[in-house]
């Protein structure tokens, strides 16, 4: 299995913090938030990672070719930002080789078993996405999923004014090589607002109490960083 890792993003809302480090290389208890990924790629035998860059793109690339946990990575540069689903697109040579394949927002800290959503992505008999959704406190903040109770997506909706649950995507995703035939030929275009509607009724998601934590503000990444040091 191979996976893609969108780490492009310039974390804008962070400030002076993501002044001369982009937000993917981050120090999370003495090691970059994109490591922490890395690892639990490896986890579930993930050799081979595709990383979008862009923002302080030479400060990503020495890391991403120090092979880290033993991951070959292929660097995706984009000058200009092609938006979640556009990397995908870009991706899908790298990607399609393999049945399925993982999606991850590098700007996301998650203590995840990935092994635990690949398991119910074949049990649900491989549909083309599932997403790893979890409840959170801040439902006007997150892209927000109605479920039937069989964990099928039946309805979706970015940051809505009036949730109708309190239940995220986490930006962790595992999809087949048929996502590709709803991805957009324009560019920039984004997963959440052009993809994930098209397949209303046809994507699963995973509930997990498993710790997520949007890197967006100061103070997220201020709990993030208590939270891992208080582990170490």
């Amino acid at each position: 299995m191979k996976a893609l890792v969108l780490a492009a993003g310039v974390g804008s809302r962070l400030g002076e913090i993501t002044q001369r480090t982009p937000k993917c290389m981050l120090p999370v208890a003495g090691r970059p938030l994109l490591d922490y990924w890395m690892e639990s790629l490896t986890r579930v035998g993930v050799k081979q990672t595709y990383v979008n860059t862009h923002y302080l793109a030479e400060r990503v690339r020495p890391y991403l070719q120090s092979k880290p946990h033993g991951v070959e990575i292929l660097e995706g540069f984009e000058p200009e930002l092609l938006g979640s689903a556009g990397t995908l697109a870009r991706a899908r040579e790298f990607l399609s080789s393999d049945d399925c394949f993982l999606i991850i927002y590098a700007d996301n800290y998650g203590e995840i078993d990935l092994a635990r959503l690949i398991a119910f992505h074949e049990m649900k008999k491989s549909p083309p996405l599932v997403l790893l959704a979890y409840h959170t406190p801040e439902p006007n903040r997150c892209g927000i999923l109605e479920l039937d109770h069989d964990g099928r997506v039946v309805g979706f909706e970015e940051k809505p004014q009036t949730p109708k649950s309190d239940i995220a995507n986490s930006g962790i995703h595992v999809a087949t090589r048929d996502l590709f035939d709803l991805v957009p030929q324009h560019v920039p275009a984004d997963i959440g607002f052009h993809v994930l509607p098209k397949l209303i009724g046809k994507m699963f998601a995973y509930v997990t109490d498993e710790f997520i934590q949007d890197i967006g503000t100061p103070e997220s990444y201020a709990s993030v960083r208590a939270r891992r040091e208080n582990m170490n």
